[in-house]
């Protein structure tokens, strides 16, 4: 039985098939044509989520909060003064009007960002003018977004977000996870270990140093090495988290986790230690200093003078660089590797910051005959500055390494710790009887002749290390004669440690560029102004017995219970309290004090109400 196809039915079929395509097509047309000729919509669905949790330093001070910011945009089919509207927007936004009509004219499609994240000044300002019928065809979106309200304070350590609200950087990127809402419920709040006050006192000194000695770059660190809390992190040149857009990549780095160099002298203290508590040498050790270490005829090590017999105190009062090479002759390759690999050189703390180098240790394998005498001096090996306040810590503890750490402990949106932030364990790597002698060694080396008599302090003892290191220059590949990075580290008091300084100048070029003489004296101001604020004993500063309690008084912010309480003077840090409750939606906008709110005081309260607070 044969089949015949019906033509006329599948002419049918294919006209119906056409019609429905087409139909399609045509939708799909006309909704791409309605996106062209409308303007984008506003609604963000990052708002109707939780807000992301505040960072907040050691001592519950506000160093990140969420808040309300403002996308501006242009739709272009709806300018009716172009040139108008860029000469007005101008002041606004900080751009030439010349540079706003540019953008405007050169648009790839009629809608633009002219800028994100603007903040509520700015967005006032655009809403005031287009109350008054100015600024047609201008929007604003509304977004949730970041404040700083220290601005640069520690602003390495807490980070930026981006823009769409994630962390970018610092501590805000290590710790997105936590920070982040989740379920549309508030994010944790993270609590640094940086002291606010000790910071700003260590940045203060780090800029005047910076601009003293003509540097680069300058970092400076303090750490209490008992626990490994880092109370202050300075890295310059650095920059304002609420300001990203303009600021370098210079700035942006933090280069007290990030960066590797050769740590010179500073070293030594370590290197030293290692090899004493090894017993590969003694304390009565000597090495011939006649200006110069020399091997075999092949190697040469230049030192700072001629010294004579030298012993391990000698090496270290005055940065003996013949007396550590031939120190270093004493012991194996692979012995004096696992010595530094001790301390913790060659592998990263896991501090808590994004991006921490690991340093360059390299394997014995890769080490020639110059190696081991090289390496005892601190160059031939790459460390953070992060790195050198952790081997610190085992000559500050009586032997114990403890790891550093940014973070204290992660606190949920009711206020319940969540964890306690531990990096690692602590751990013994030197006999307490070589850490005493070490920092005794240090000690002497404030004396009037020693390297670093100046960071000494009258009334109490620091152990101080300076040292010098030469850069390697990218183009030669050889060390070069005009940059160095001069550094000191300080432990105090040194009869019983209860703070780490540590400073790098990174190509000082004013009147010195060694690290005595540049690094030292700033290390002294650091010192002089920590003990005053952490309360550190000193001859000067009278002691008396009490009974341990010290009352503090508290600056206490209205509650909420029934009613909406008046908030007007309430400083920003202590709106932090706030901003764990889960049964509002708190909305600051602005720094310094509150000068206007929303509802007003005396509104009743109701579980899961917005609160707007407005700063000044």
């Amino acid at each position: 039985m044969s089949f015949t196809p019906d033509l006329k039915q599948i002419k049918r079929r294919f006209l119906v098939l056409a019609v429905l395509l087409s139909t399609a097509a045509l939708l799909l047309l006309v909704r791409y044509f309605g996106k062209m000729i409308s303007p984008p919509e506003t609604e963000n669905p990052l708002l109707s989520g939780g807000e992301r949790g505040a960072i907040l330093d050691r001592n519950g001070r506000a160093l990140a909060l969420q808040t309300r910011l403002g996308d501006v945009s242009v739709w272009r089919p709806d300018l009716t003064e172009p040139e108008e509207t860029a000469r007005e927007l101008s002041p606004i936004l900080n751009i030439p009007a010349e540079e706003i009509a540019r953008m405007i004219d050169g648009a790839p499609s009629n809608f633009l960002y002219l800028e994100k994240q603007a903040d509520q000044s700015t967005i006032q300002r655009i809403q005031r003018l287009r109350a008054q019928g100015k600024l047609q065809g201008v929007t604003i979106k509304p977004v949730l977004g970041r404040i700083y309200p220290e601005k640069r304070l520690a602003a390495h350590v807490v980070g930026f977000t981006g823009d769409d609200n994630s962390g970018l950087g610092g501590v805000e990127y290590s710790f997105n996870a936590e920070l982040a809402p989740r379920d549309g419920k508030n994010g944790n709040q993270v609590i640094l270990t940086i002291d606010s006050n000790a910071q700003y006192l260590l940045e203060d000194i780090a800029r005047k140093a910076m601009e003293e000695n003509k540097a680069q770059a300058v970092m400076l660190m303090a750490m209490d090495p008992r626990t490994g809390d880092i109370l202050g992190s300075v890295s310059l040149p650095d920059f304002d988290p609420n300001d990203i857009k303009n600021s370098t990549e210079a700035a942006l780095a933090n280069r007290t986790a990030i960066w590797s160099y050769e740590p010179g002298s500073v070293f030594k203290v370590f290197s030293i230690a290692g090899l004493l508590d090894s017993q590969a040498i003694g304390p009565d050790s000597t090495f011939f200093c006649d200006g110069h270490y020399e091997r075999g005829g092949r190697i040469t090590i230049k030192c700072l003078g001629v010294h004579g017999n030298v012993t391990a105190e000698d090496i270290l009062v005055f940065s003996c660089n013949a007396g550590a090479a031939y120190a270093s002759d004493r012991v194996n390759a692979p012995l004096f590797y696992q010595i530094l690999e001790n301390f913790g050189f060659g592998r990263r703390t896991g501090a808590g910051v994004s991006g921490e180098t690991p340093g360059l240790l390299r394997p014995v394998t890769q080490w020639s005959e110059r190696s081991k005498p090289t390496m005892v001096l601190g160059q031939e090996i790459g460390v953070s500055a992060l790195q050198i306040l952790q081997a610190a810590t085992a000559v500050a503890n009586d032997g114990i390494l403890v790891p550093p750490r940014f973070v204290s402990r992660v606190i949920s949106g009711d206020g319940k710790t969540i964890r306690e932030y531990r990096n690692g364990q602590s751990r013994r790597i030197l006999s307490a009887e070589t850490a005493r002698n070490v920092r005794a060694y240090m000690e002497k080396g404030t004396s009037d002749l020693g390297i670093g008599r100046f960071a000494r302090i009258r009334d109490i003892p620091l152990a101080v290390k300076t040292g010098t290191a030469q850069v390697i220059d990218p183009a030669t590949k050889a060390y070069s004669e005009t940059e160095y990075v001069a550094s000191c580290l300080a432990i105090l008091p040194a009869d019983t440690p209860s703070l780490v300084l540590y400073m790098a100048i990174v190509n000082p070029m004013g009147t010195y560029y060694f690290g005595s003489r540049t690094a030292a004296p700033a290390i002294r101001e650091a010192a002089e102004a920590l003990i005053d604020y952490l309360g550190i004993p000193r001859g000067r500063n009278p002691q008396v017995s009490h009974s341990g309690v010290v009352p503090i008084p508290v600056e206490e912010i209205p509650g909420i219970e029934d009613q909406i309480p008046n908030f007007t003077g309430v400083p920003l840090r202590n709106l932090a309290a706030l901003t764990l409750r889960d049964d509002i939606k708190l909305v600051i906008r602005g720094s310094g004090w509150v000068v206007r709110q929303s509802p007003p005081p005396g509104t009743p309260f109701r579980p899961g109400m917005t609160i707007i607070l407005e700063l000044e």
